[in-house]
């Protein structure tokens, strides 16, 4: 099932030395000082969104917030919290062309300065137009960093970690989350406007800390080999794959992988967004990022993510400390849920996790639905219904579990190993952009939805889940297992991986010392033509 190229037939020579390597990564010094930078830089990136996502919950709870903005509803609400996708949306056609020409690293510094500029506008604001083209603003910023640092992450890893690592990327997210609740929760009874602009104003940390630390990552080896700076990347590899060892076979093995990869991809690649639809492996690439990007925004996590406070109000819990509390504790429970499952990507397949994540959600959202139907129904009464107010909660809190499963843990590691090197960021991007629009859509939509339709509108979600299941069955390959140069040619002919496969073979089986200079890339080294791929 998943219709696997036949590329996957190539020998993963690569995997097998990174599989004989029985030194973990906090024994390697210099592999274990790049990790721990990771963190405060790329890692720490979806911070922001986390932050944003729980701010924007937390300060509709918020008397001054409400007060200050005249008690925004329908639309204007809605409006106010899609702003951050609308302002993503915006900025990802310039994604591709940035990462080519500035790098994975400086087009971090560049999305973090802009994301800067809009949590001051944010504090600023004197009306809710302000605020929402601060955020747009803000939103503008994220793309680029997003994109950036998860491919960053893929390409700097050790082949052991980085599935783990890729995998992690998004639990900053909750950690944002936590954050901003924490912050709203204890900004919550001030009296002065301060209550919510001491939060607008904290969502600039997290890129304060990328702007400060990310350049003091190396930059991405395989965006410097497609530059040409081949001894810089050789460099790279070395010091961070081998601890300094440049006779390190497995260093040697790796690079020369890097090198006909890249290769291969450059002779049938214009580096445009043209790319990314010219053969029909690149289209299933496409058709599968929109659908991903589709499933982490149309799964029902919005509804929880921006209005759970409405949801709490619809059951009769009002109260703005217990709603802090509640969304304070949900996000706690999501980092736990987030972490614990990051830690599962090197033991189970991605298709079974996809398939095991919108299942059990489907399976949640069902028995929220029936949950929720009898809460209302007893609020509306007169008589509340308690058994129907805690089922309610707890579906709300069962959620989590689930949908990290795949579509937070594994996003970001399987879009990494689905996009070969060359049309990565455009890939990613591809999927930010589908990703944005559908979290436009259901921000500015799910409000409306609930005061027109009340608890009927969690069956348009029981729908959609059902249509995920089919589709990741049926269109989802499996890409476990590889490293990212031996999956480039998932859906093309096989002659394609193995043509740098035999690369590899040279430098393992008849110990051919790679190539480590300027002008070296062979352009002309592949033999078949991607294009001509069916």
């Amino acid at each position: 099932m998943g219709g696997v190229g036949t590329g996957l037939a190539a020998d993963p020579i690569i995997t097998r030395l990174a599989n004989e390597d029985n030194v973990r990564w906090y024994r390697k010094p210099n592999l274990r000082y790049l990790y721990f930078l990771l963190f405060p830089t790329c890692m720490g990136i979806e911070l922001t969104s986390g932050f944003d996502s729980q701010m924007i919950n937390a300060l509709q709870i918020v008397p001054s917030w409400i007060s200050y903005f005249g008690d925004p509803q329908g639309s204007l609400k809605g409006i106010i919290a899609a702003a951050y996708s609308l302002g993503a949306i915006a900025s990802l056609p310039f994604i591709g062309v940035v990462n080519d020409k500035f790098g994975r690293r400086w087009s971090i510094v560049g999305g973090s300065v802009i994301m800067v500029i809009g949590a001051l506008i944010q504090g600023f604001a004197v009306n809710a137009g302000m605020y929402i083209v601060a955020r747009l603003i803000l939103g503008f910023g994220i793309p680029t960093c997003i994109v950036s640092a998860s491919s960053l992450i893929g390409e700097l890893a050790y082949p052991k970690e980085r599935p783990v690592l890729t995998s992690l990327f998004n639990v900053s997210y909750f950690v944002g989350q936590i954050v901003a609740a924490g912050i709203c929760f204890g900004t919550n009874n001030i009296a002065t406007n301060m209550a919510w602009k001491i939060p607008s104003w904290l969502q600039m940390c997290p890129s304060l800390l990328q702007i400060a630390f990310v350049l003091f990552l190396p930059e991405s080896p395989r965006w410097l080999v497609q530059k040409d700076r081949v001894e810089e990347a050789y460099e790279v590899l070395v010091k961070y794959h081998a601890e300094g060892d440049r006779e390190s076979e497995f260093v040697k093995a790796e690079f020369a992988q890097i090198q006909a990869t890249i290769s291969i991809e450059l002779e049938h690649s214009k580096a445009s967004w043209v790319d990314i639809a010219a053969t029909a492996g690149m289209r299933r690439r496409m058709l599968i990022s929109c659908m991903l990007g589709l499933f982490t925004q149309w799964s029902g996590n919005t509804l929880i993510s921006y209005y759970l406070g409405d949801l709490l109000a619809m059951i009769g819990k009002s109260d703005s400390v217990f709603k802090q509390q509640i969304n304070l504790a949900n996000s706690c429970w999501q980092l736990v849920c987030g972490t614990c499952v990051a830690f599962l990507v090197t033991r189970f397949k991605r298709r079974q996790m996809y398939l095991a994540c919108t299942i059990s959600l489907l399976c949640v959202y069902i028995s929220w639905t029936i949950s929720m139907e009898r809460a209302i129904a007893g609020k509306d009464s007169g008589h509340p219904n308690d058994s129907a107010n805690i089922a309610t909660i707890f579906w709300i809190f069962a959620y989590s579990p689930c949908y990290n499963i795949g579509y937070n843990a594994l996003t970001y590691t399987y879009l990494v190993e689905l996009w070969p090197y060359a049309e990565r960021s455009r890939g990613i991007a591809f999927f930010q952009l589908f990703g944005r629009l559908a979290g436009f859509f259901t921000t500015f939509v799910n409000p409306i939805g609930l005061a027109n339709v009340s608890w009927r509108y969690l069956i348009s979600y029981c729908c959609f889940l059902a249509f995920e299941i089919a589709f990741i069955y049926f269109m989802f390959p499996e890409t476990f297992g590889r490293t990212l140069e031996e999956l480039a040619f998932l859906f093309e002919d096989r002659a394609l991986a193995e043509e740098a496969t035999h690369a590899v073979e040279k430098v393992v089986v008849h110990h051919e010392e790679p190539i480590v200079a300027r002008g070296t890339l062979d352009t002309h080294v592949a033999t078949s033509e991607v294009k001509n791929q069916v």
